[in-house]
């Protein structure tokens, strides 16, 4: 495994990172994800992302459980919040953020995270009290460094713009072979403001590693089978998406790797992503996964990948 510096803190984490949305606390039974996690301790993996809203606290629970018998410098620990937790707590207001850092860091068993994030950007409170509380959290030793996820180029431009207030070190968009919006905006303002990406679905959702066949139906065990997730991967289950991926497939042979495994490594080939989310379920999925972290793969090949999904589905 190895590790990238983010953005300008003093954090190195794992180029691969274990999440827990729609798994652990959740959706994957305790013992196996409890293996999940033991396994990514094994592969190196010490980057650990989750958000109080998983599972409504319930991810934070378990990885609290899972972690507390684990130095607390031995892993990077990080959360969000942003989303209803309850009808009356929502949003990034001084009195939300002072509540839910609280509550975390009680569901997760440590005296602090080394990551607090925006999970989305809040238009009904004005930006000055959300940066000024966030740079409480800060001051009082509960958060090392702050960062957002999905914020607008703007949007950032606007934080950093603020004096006396902490400087964000993370973005957390979604991006893939398939999603490449971060590169027109996000990315530049970023790497220019020492700020790093947290990829958050690099396999969007599991169709770039080839397993969602054209015509064919879902596998049993899959994302897109599941009640919860069905109708929110439509997108990316349309017949020209999945017949353009299994176009990816003699690629990742030629590169002597599988096709999750080429699509994680053309993530990191961005210098300004420093870690690679994964979900994972099953321990072995890690193992491939985490293999990605160590491929040197010829830019041409991901050039013709880039050809071969341009125009797709959001690829464009």
């Amino acid at each position: 495994m190895k590790y990238r510096k983010l953005g300008a803190s003093d954090l190195s984490v794992s180029e691969i990172s274990l999440g827990s949305w729609l798994t652990y606390g959740v959706g994957v039974e305790r013992d196996r994800a409890a293996a999940c996690v033991d396994r990514a301790f094994e592969l190196g993996i010490n980057f650990i992302d989750t958000a109080n809203v998983y599972g409504r606290g319930a991810a934070e629970s378990f990885l609290g459980e899972a972690l507390a018998k684990r130095p607390r410098d031995s892993y990077v620990l990080a959360t969000k919040l942003f989303f209803p937790m309850s009808p009356i707590d929502k949003g990034l207001s001084r009195g939300q953020i002072r509540k839910q850092i609280d509550a975390s860091l009680k569901r997760l068993r440590v005296d602090h995270v080394d990551l607090y994030q925006c999970h989305r950007f809040d238009p009904a409170t004005p930006l000055e009290e959300t940066m000024e509380a966030l740079s409480q959290v800060v001051r009082q030793g509960k958060a090392r460094y702050i960062g957002f996820s999905e914020w607008s180029p703007d949007q950032i431009e606007r934080a950093f713009a603020l004096a006396g207030v902490e400087r964000f070190v993370s973005s957390q968009p979604q991006y893939s072979l398939l999603w490449r919006r971060p590169e027109a905006g996000v990315i530049p303002v970023c790497a220019a403001n020492g700020i790093s990406q947290i990829v958050w679905s690099p396999l969007a959702q599991g169709v770039l590693s080839g397993k969602y066949l054209p015509a064919a139906k879902l596998p049993k065990d899959s994302r897109a089978s599941s009640d919860s997730m069905g109708q929110m991967m439509q997108d990316w289950l349309r017949p020209e998406i999945l017949e353009a991926v299994q176009k990816l497939k003699p690629l990742a042979q030629e590169a002597d790797c599988t096709l999750s495994q080429f699509s994680l490594a053309w993530v990191l080939r961005e210098p300004n992503v420093a870690s690679a989310i994964v979900g994972a379920s099953r321990p072995e999925q890690l193992d491939e996964n985490a293999a990605a972290s160590d491929l040197v793969i010829d830019p041409e090949l991901f050039k013709k990948a880039e050809a071969i999904v341009a125009g797709v589905g959001r690829a464009g």
